[in-house]
């Protein structure tokens, strides 16, 4: 198991020497390394098992040290940039050749974003290079939240865990890029639509599920527990697996014969919020329950709703 601790400098140390550390961000907790070094890069995909076709993101502690790892900033993603950082925004940008291709799986375009984490913005303040740092997870999995859900899942393959405390937000950021003009989200996340389109006017949708992502986040299947999961009435899930010991993600107000089955709510208020902050430990709960398969309705379609909706469709085996 990896060691635990607050310690930036010591990060830092493992950092510049090569090594995976795991740090906390608001979103979910990510497998760091110097994103300027190709075979720090490399231990990242490995520790992960993560294919070298899916593109990962760069973080960095501002706005002046974004645009010095890339070729051009669009006014409107500037605007985006000024409006959400730190936060849970990342924008794809054209790159500059300091970016190894390894980071970006060939493309000309590198996501990058500043995390609203202060433990870790410390941390890349003093480090003179960005981190490149996926989810801490095994490729495909639930997402962590938590330090200790770093450890269980890649404590053996991490110097060092930066010991953040719980992800306030929990689901990965939202992408944004340009296309002829357009501005495209490309994943979405922690940053709601609607506050997005409120900055810049109406964005263009492209979250494509694809076998060959042109950025993080966009393949078929991802983010999913080992457990079966569908999605649909759950009433009628109950019925359809009434042989199979079942767990139930739930939301807002659940009816009483719910009460039977392993359930976990990721909001009794209906909070949105709430839910998207409690999505992957609540995921993670039910695969390790003693259930044999998971089912949930989706949450309403409208703010975060967009993003959670999007997580557990990725999850699912119901696609």
């Amino acid at each position: 198991m990896a060691e635990v601790g607050k310690d930036i400098l010591k990060a830092k140390e493992f950092l510049k020497a090569g090594k995976l550390v795991a740090i906390p961000t608001e979103t979910v907790y990510g497998l760091a390394a110097n994103a300027l070094e190709a075979s720090s890069v490399a231990a990242i995909f490995e520790a992960k098992k993560r294919p070298f076709f899916d593109p990962l993101i760069i973080h960095v502690d501002s706005f002046n040290s974004a645009k010095s790892y890339v070729n051009d900033f669009p006014q409107p993603l500037e605007l985006l940039a000024k409006s959400f950082w730190p936060g849970p925004l990342t924008l794809l940008l054209p790159k500059k050749q300091i970016i190894p291709d390894l980071v970006t799986s060939g493309l000309q375009n590198v996501a990058v974003r500043v995390p609203d984490h202060e433990l870790t913005l410390q941390l890349l303040e003093q480090l003179d290079f960005p981190l490149a740092a996926p989810s801490a997870n095994p490729f495909g999995y639930i997402s962590p939240t938590t330090p200790e859900h770093v450890n269980k899942q890649l404590g053996n393959q991490v110097s060092y865990i930066l010991d953040g405390g719980n992800c306030e937000v929990g689901l990965e950021s939202t992408i944004v890029g340009m296309e002829n003009g357009k501005i495209c989200v490309y994943r979405l996340g922690g940053l709601p639509l609607n506050e997005i389109e409120e900055v810049v006017g109406k964005v263009e949708l492209k979250i494509n599920s694809s076998d060959d992502p042109k950025t993080p986040g966009q393949l078929k299947s991802h983010y999913a527990p080992t457990k079966p999961l569908y999605i649909g009435d759950t009433e009628k899930l109950l019925e359809k697996y009434q042989n199979k010991k079942i767990g139930i993600l739930a939301f807002g107000k659940t009816p009483t014969s719910y009460q039977n089955s392993f359930l976990i709510n990721l909001s009794e208020s209906g909070n949105l919020n709430e839910a998207a902050a409690n999505l992957f430990s609540s995921l993670r709960k039910l695969d390790e329950a003693d259930v044999e398969v998971i089912v949930c309705s989706y949450v309403p379609n409208n703010g975060l709703g967009l993003a959670i909706n999007d997580r557990l469709k990725r999850a699912s085996v119901s696609q």
